[in-house]
Formats: structure tokens, C-alpha cells, sequence
């Protein structure tokens, strides 16, 4: 397939430098492959491009080195001590293709990304743009938001993942929504992706309680369990957490969290998911779900999970793995939301399953098409 560019945003930020790292780290043979779903046999064949042809750039708010970012996950616990000295020349290679994120708003900072992208995949033959920045609030709805011709005229009322959205797709990049944030999820730049021929998907990727849940509401719902509530509690720190501490924010994760329940339930359940932001736990996480449902001639039982994980650790081979695939859709010029790609995300886009194990199976069938 030749290189593929993956222009990260939030290119400084812990997924990101554990993803850099990581596919360094693989392409060196020093590391198994573990959690990356393109690595597994079902999709031996599929055509994919290799870890060695991923080239990595991206912008970000902060100036930090990733050199030094890795420094700081390996004191996290994050990444193995032994790690970024064997990769500092990749880190290196990466950082020297980071731009600052421009500042504002509308035509002028999306004529920016766009001309970054545009400098970015020269001598490449095709660049993902994929957002692994911090989580935003809801997008207020806006009459631009309903056709590519007004929002021409418009582009300040687009948030900041939906502007690196737009300005992917008029740079010729497929685009991925790893964050529940807007996006490329308004009308306008789905009409804007389908007209320029290239593929999107998202949003929010499914790393940990929702993966969990993905596998349970099926079961459930398969035995003629009702469930009567779902809650939980997500213990957070690093920077994700800081940021989920807005109440704002916060609400976007918990309406993608959700989504996963009422779709493979059939039905809304009471019950809600409250974020708490623990500055100590740093790029570690703890969820905690409470199920109560009803059985046969109405007994009442409960299941009680907890969950444990690193979040850069859970989410960094997945990023791999939507850079590979995302590429193979460029390459076959798929227009629009991949709906196959759903097994990554909690909301994710266009018509497809919402079971895990379906979900699956349409994305290895996908692969091999």
C-alpha cells in the first residue's frame, strides 16, 4: 500500500506518545503485538498496511517533546523502563513532524490544518486524521450544520474536532473520531466526505466498562433477563480526567456510554454513569457497575463488576488499528461512515450491530472484502 500518514490530534497527549511508541516499539521486534485487533489471524491476508509504513505527525496544544512524554509515562507505569531509549529515534522522527494547533476559529484556522495536512502527505500515499484529544462538550445544533453550502460560509460555528473534520476531508484524509466529540458527525460534512470520496469513523473508542458492557446487555437481553438498571461510577486521573471533570464534557462521554445499553437492550434503563476525576490515580482508571435485573417468576438478582485498566494502554493499539484499517478505506475509495468499524466505538457511525461478538464478525468480513 506504500506509507501511510497518520496525523494524530492531540499528537503530545499520553494515547498518543503510547502509540508512536508502541508501533516503534513493535516494528523492532521489541514487544509482542498484544491488543491490537489487525495483529490477530482473522485478518492475516486482509491487505492492510504494515507498522513499518505508518508515518506519524499531528499537532497539539502543548510543547512538550515526546521523548520527554514517554519519560513521563514510564514513571506513570505506563510504559516498560527499557522502552524509550530503544525508540528515541522514532520519537524523535515523529516530533519533528508536530505543528503547533492553531488558534481560533473558522476559515483561518481550518486553511491552517489544511495546509499542515497538505505539507504532511507529500510522498505519501494516503494520511488518517485521528482525534485523540481532549473530550468536548455538546455541539449546539446550528442551521449551517445542515448542508456543506451553508456551512461554507460558516465554519466558526463548527467546534474543534469538527473543524479538523472538515479540513481533513478538503486535505483528501479519511478522518476518525476516537473521542465521543462531534467530529464528522453533522450533515454537512458527512455530505462533504461522500463528495470527496473519502471514509470516517467514530466516535469514542470502546476501550473498557463500555467494552464490558458491549459483551453483558447482549447476554441479558439473549436470555430474556430484564434488566431493571445499569449504574456506574469511573474513578479517572491524567489528563483525560481533568478534563471529564467539566460537567460539559462529561456529558458527551456519558451519552456514548449509554448508547451501548439502549442498543442492545432495546430500550432505555434507569441508571447513570458518574465520572469522578482522582488526580492520583494519573493514566489509570477504575469503573465500577452495579446491574440489577429480574429472572424467572420475578426473583431480583444482581451482578457487580469492577473493572481495572490502563487507559493509553487499552486505546493505543486500537489507534493502530483504525490508522490501518481507515487506510485500506482511502485505498478503496470508501465515501462516508464505515459502519464496520463500529466494534471500536461506543456511538458509533452509520447502521450496523452493537454486540461486540457482531460487531466482530462484520469487521473481519469487512477486512477480507
Amino acid at each position: 500500500m506504500g506509507k501511510i500518514g497518520v496525523w494524530l490530534i492531540g499528537a503530545r497527549g499520553s494515547v498518543a506518545t503510547t502509540a508512536v511508541a508502541g508501533a516503534a516499539a513493535m516494528r523492532a521486534g521489541l514487544t509482542a503485538r498484544t491488543g491490537c485487533v489487525t495483529e490477530l489471524p482473522d485478518f492475516a491476508g486482509a491487505e492492510l498496511p504494515g507498522l513499518g509504513d505508518l508515518v506519524f505527525g499531528g499537532h497539539d496544544v502543548v510543547d512538550t517533546p515526546l521523548v520527554k512524554r514517554a519519560e513521563h509515562l514510564v514513571a506513570a507505569g505506563v510504559l516498560p523502563p527499557t522502552l524509550p531509549g530503544p525508540v528515541a529515534a522514532d520519537l524523535e522522527a515523529a516530533e519533528a513532524r508536530l505543528r503547533p494547533a492553531p488558534s481560533g476559529n473558522g476559515r483561518a484556522a481550518a486553511d491552517r490544518i489544511i495546509a499542515d495536512l497538505t505539507e504532511f502527505r507529500e510522498g505519501l500515499d494516503h494520511v488518517v486524521v485521528l482525534n485523540v484529544s481532549s473530550t468536548e462538550p455538546p455541539c449546539a445544533p446550528h442551521p449551517a450544520h445542515a448542508s456543506l453550502a451553508a456551512l461554507e460560509d460558516a465554519l466558526e460555528v463548527l467546534p474543534p474536532s469538527a473543524l479538523y473534520a472538515y479540513a481533513a476531508f478538503r486535505a483528501g484524509c479519511g478522518f476518525v473520531d476516537f473521542t465521543p466529540s462531534t467530529g464528522a458527525r453533522l450533515p454537512a460534512l458527512d455530505e462533504l466526505a461522500r463528495t470527496a470520496g473519502l471514509p470516517y469513523a467514530g466516535r469514542d473508542g470502546k476501550t473498557g466498562e463500555t467494552l464490558l458492557r458491549s459483551v453483558l446487555a447482549p447476554m441479558f437481553a439473549q436470555r430474556a433477563l430484564n434488566v431493571l438498571s445499569w449504574s456506574g461510577t469511573n474513578l479517572l486521573g491524567g489528563g483525560d480526567g481533568a478534563t471529564l471533570a467539566d460537567p460539559g464534557a462529561a456529558s458527551s462521554k456519558n451519552a456514548s456510554k449509554q448508547q451501548v445499553l439502549s442498543q442492545n437492550l432495546g430500550r432505555d434503563v434507569d441508571g447513570e454513569v458518574h465520572i469522578d476525576y482522582v488526580p492520583a490515580l494519573g493514566d489509570w482508571k477504575t469503573a465500577w457497575d452495579h446491574v440489577l435485573f429480574e429472572g424467572f417468576l420475578g426473583a431480583r438478582m444482581t451482578l457487580q463488576l469492577t473493572w481495572q485498566g490502563c487507559d493509553s494502554a487499552l486505546a493505543a493499539p486500537l489507534v493502530l488499528d483504525l490508522a490501518r484499517l481507515t487506510a485500506k478505506a482511502c485505498r478503496d475509495g470508501v465515501a462516508g461512515p464505515v459502519a464496520e468499524f463500529g466494534f471500536f466505538f461506543k456511538d458509533p457511525a452509520g447502521d450496523g450491530p452493537h454486540d461486540l461478538a457482531s460487531q466482530y464478525a462484520a469487521l473481519r468480513e469487512w477486512a477480507h472484502r
